[in-house]
């Protein structure tokens, strides 16, 4: 095989060729490293690059494999991490210019937990800054490989660019309203939020604690089994995980969802927040899962569509995690995130208050549907991605809100498992998500859904021009 067409196979076929020695873990990161450095200078995708590293971690794995060691099932697979997770020895920005020099002492358990599975760090992918916005970058904005004059969405922004564009061959993101899920639908990707309390976030900068989680991003349904697989579990150094067994998540995808019950949640699809153009790929891809065997009617949770408005009140608890920063660089925090730390730095505790009883309402709405439907499906966002522009001042209740299209933050505020899946293309290629949620813990069924939906459509095949 040439080795420059080995980034453009997907991670789980990589796996099996490095298992079965026809491809070398130290070629993979070669040809990989060679797209970073035709690219990345394009793209933005990257803030760090660990060359010498992952060199010498493929040298290993190959090293084992001549040894008759497997080190597990990404055995010398190549990936790349949100720089909002620690990697000792490796610098770990956040985001954000000041936190430019912290190096980690230790591994955050979800890249111990990839490297166990056998995988090899890149790098550190770009992010919006301190993960608390969609859009706005603190250092280069990170473009999408479909349009470069255009975002990728945020704020694992780099994570998606990176893997649509195959700079990796699987990518780590942190989703608090949406952060897998966006970038996954404006990249054409696959990008799964776990239920809160699946994957550990030791290690983990937070953003809003009642909210974060991470996630994979990758190019296939298989490939985000295969790194969600990787990384779920109980973790001993975060209570907040759960004890719950973790399933054999690429044993799942059989692709049989017939007789599954699927809703369409109409206050998230017949919205003006959702192009036209996006409202009919998402309705064409629910008669799709129909005629894959699935019975799909509409359902109505009316508490969805003030989810932007609770989640809001939530984010109080970002700028708690960044206090000494308020005090201390108030003047380095780019203009998104000091408006946004200084309003809800302020907001009465009532108000938080109200938006917890909201949330619990919200919660119990989307559950008591899926009493009924064994998954739900919307769009992923309301518009493709849009063009980079500079950030607009916040100088009016109007500017508030950059994002009312953005449909994710409901099953954040759940607590449930959603991901999103490339399901068609605008007039003007740029890719459209479906979502899909389902019960707590059962990522394995959204997954198979979505795997069945992939299976009967060729959007995986496409490739971006850039």
């Amino acid at each position: 095989m040439d080795k420059a067409d080995i980034p453009f196979l997907s991670a789980s076929l990589l796996a099996g060729l490095i298992k079965n020695r026809e491809v070398s873990s130290v070629e993979a990161v070669e040809a990989y490293l060679d797209r970073i450095d035709s690219l990345n200078g394009q793209l933005f995708a990257y803030l760090t690059v660990c060359r010498e590293e992952a060199l010498q971690a493929a040298r290993d794995a190959d090293q084992a494999l001549s040894q008759g060691k497997e080190l597990g099932p990404m055995h010398g697979v190549p990936v790349a991490v949100k720089d909002q997770i620690y990697s000792a020895g490796i610098r770990t920005t956040g985001g954000t210019p000041i936190f430019n020099e912290f190096v980690p002492d230790y591994d955050a358990t979800v890249v111990a937990n990839l490297k166990s599975a056998g995988a090899v760090l890149l790098g550190k992918l770009n992010m919006t800054e301190f993960a608390t916005t969609g859009l706005s970058h603190a250092f280069d904005t990170a473009r999408n490989p479909w349009d470069t004059e255009r975002f990728t969405g945020g704020s694992s922004s780099g994570s998606g660019a990176a893997t649509a564009a195959f700079m990796c061959a699987a990518s780590l993101g942190e989703d608090t309203g949406g952060s897998v899920r966006f970038p996954a639908t404006w990249c054409g990707l696959v990008g799964l939020r776990p239920t809160w309390g699946r994957v550990s976030r030791y290690g983990v900068m937070p953003g809003v604690w009642s909210m974060d989680q991470i996630g994979p991003i990758t190019r296939t349904v298989e490939d985000c089994a295969l790194t969600l697989q990787a990384i779920a579990g109980k973790d001993p150094k975060d209570d907040y995980t759960s004890s719950a067994p973790v399933p054999d998540y690429r044993q799942a995808l059989d692709g049989n969802i017939s007789g599954l019950r699927v809703g369409v949640v109409k206050e998230m699809l017949h919205t003006n927040a959702v192009d036209p153009e996006i409202r009919d790929a998402i309705t064409a891809a629910a008669n799709g899962l129909g005629e894959l065997g699935a019975t799909v009617d509409e359902v109505s949770i009316p508490m969805t569509s003030h989810a932007g408005t609770i989640s809001g009140s939530i984010r109080v608890e970002a700028p708690t995690n960044y206090r000494n920063l308020l005090l201390n660089h108030l003047k380095e925090i780019r203009h998104d995130n000091r408006i946004g730390f200084l309003t809800s730095n302020i907001l009465p505790a009532t108000a938080y208050y109200k938006a917890l009883k909201l949330r619990a309402l919200l919660r119990q709405e989307v559950l008591k549907a899926l009493e009924n439907f064994d998954v739900l499906v919307t769009p992923t966002a309301g518009v493709a991605a849009l063009k980079v522009e500079p950030d607009p001042d916040i100088d009016s209740k109007n500017n508030t809100n950059r994002m009312p299209w953005l449909l994710t933050t409901a099953f954040s505020l759940a607590s449930v498992p959603a991901a999103s899946i490339c399901c068609g293309f605008t007039g003007e290629n740029l890719p459209i998500g479906l979502q899909i949620a389902g019960r707590p813990f059962e990522e394995g069924k959204i997954l198979n859904v979505a795997y069945a939906y992939e299976q009967a459509n060729d959007w995986k095949d496409r490739r971006p021009p850039n």
